[in-house]
């Protein structure tokens, strides 16, 4: 008797699939030391005196010029962007697509599949889709941390974004925002300790929380306390300070014609992060409440009601999803700190903007690019589409 054939699962059928966005980081310097070939020189150019003090870092310590090598070794990968174009070029994508079939078993070049997202030769965003094996161990977590990703990221001056290639990566429907140094450039307890000469102890606590080396709502009560007697006015006076990060508000407009919902959960102030919230047409905020003097002149240095902290935000995220019937894999939550972190697990993607050293390890997906606008990309939506949404 013939052994019946069994058929294929859905499994064998669909694969998980993974996409990579894929960014030439053009807004930043591309490399931390220069190639030589990159500087333009001619036969008749002076060449600088040598000296200790012109030698950047990285060389090694002596105090005697003699001792030092003629031909120091270059440092880290090779710079390939200089050789191959500022762009992601077709020998940039080439070792991409060697880099992770020598990662991912099975793998061949004729299952991955390429999409640009600029119009023009030197497009500098592109996905890549392939499929991910169901054995052989490897998981999207370990793409994202992958040494290998990691020194085609650095040889090429490029920044990628893994996903799964699902439904809902393309069908998000709430986007959700830290405030300070997110939506907006400041930390705004900084810029009020600026204005009372006490900037620089709240800053070393903000930047060791933000890194999660301190507890945020100690450290927030503890920062709170050095702004007593500030007067109640100063929201009016910081207004005028505050700066949205580039792309945001064009983000946020795109975002509502595609029927977005939209949130900012800020372990800032409320009168701050209403106002924003209304300067951007945001659906929701939600931010803690600093305590004012009963004559309602100053402030006391004192919080009143829940503290919006990193465990507060998650809550606010899950809440916000329930109300408004979206499931969790519909969510993107971007912000830079470590209270940032929770809401960012929970949510469908995310996003680590121009986050800590610490954050940008832990978060899901990171981006470094200059405007907030990209985020868009790890939509799927091109370049050409958003300046559709942007008319």
């Amino acid at each position: 008797m013939a052994t019946p054939i069994s058929k294929p699962t859905s499994l064998d059928l669909n694969p998980p699939r993974i996409v990579a966005t894929l960014f030439y980081k053009s807004d930043t310097p591309s490399h931390y030391f220069a190639h030589a070939d990159s500087i333009p020189r001619s036969p008749t150019d002076a060449l600088p005196s040598a000296t200790l003090n012109a030698l950047k870092d990285g060389v090694s310590p002596t105090s005697n010029m003699s001792d030092y090598p003629l031909e120091p070794p270059t440092p880290g990968p090779n710079p390939l962007d200089h050789l191959y174009g500022s762009y992601l070029s077709q020998s940039c994508l080439t070792d991409f697509f060697v880099t992770l079939t020598n990662i991912v078993p099975g793998l061949l070049e004729d299952k991955i599949t390429t999409r640009r997202l600029e119009e023009g030769k030197f497009c500098r965003v592109v996905e890549i889709a392939f499929p991910l094996p169901s054995a052989g161990g490897v998981t999207l977590e370990m793409l994202r941390h992958n040494e290998a990703v990691s020194r085609w990221e650095r040889e090429w001056n490029v920044e990628a974004v893994f996903q799964k290639d699902d439904v809902w990566r393309r069908h998000k429907r709430l986007a959700v925002f830290d405030m300070d140094s997110t939506l907006i450039q400041q930390e705004v307890i900084d810029e009020i300790a600026s204005l009372i000469g006490v900037e620089a102890q709240v800053s070393a606590i903000t930047a060791a929380t933000m890194n999660g080396e301190l507890d945020f709502e100690a450290s927030l009560r503890k920062r709170c306390a050095l702004l007593k007697g500030v007067p109640s006015s100063v929201w009016e006076t910081l207004k005028p300070r505050i700066t949205h990060n580039e792309g945001v508000p064009e983000l946020i407009k795109a975002l509502k014609r595609l029927g977005f919902k939209t949130a900012v959960l800020s372990g800032g102030f409320t009168p701050l992060t209403g106002w924003m919230g209304v300067q951007l047409g945001l659906d929701y905020s939600f931010a803690n409440h600093l305590v004012v003097s009963e004559d309602g002149q100053t402030l006391t240095g004192e919080l009143t009601g829940e503290i919006v902290h990193a465990e507060k935000k998650r809550q606010h995220v899950l809440e916000i999803a329930e109300k408004e019937g979206i499931l969790l894999e519909q969510i993107i939550a971007i912000g830079d700190g470590a209270n940032d972190l929770p809401m960012m697990s929970v949510a469908g993607l995310g996003v680590a903007f121009h986050a800590k050293p610490k954050v940008q390890m832990q978060a899901p997906a990171r981006l470094n690019s200059k405007s907030m606008l990209n985020v868009l990309y790890l939509l799927g939506i091109s370049k050409e589409e958003q300046e559709l949404l942007l008319r």
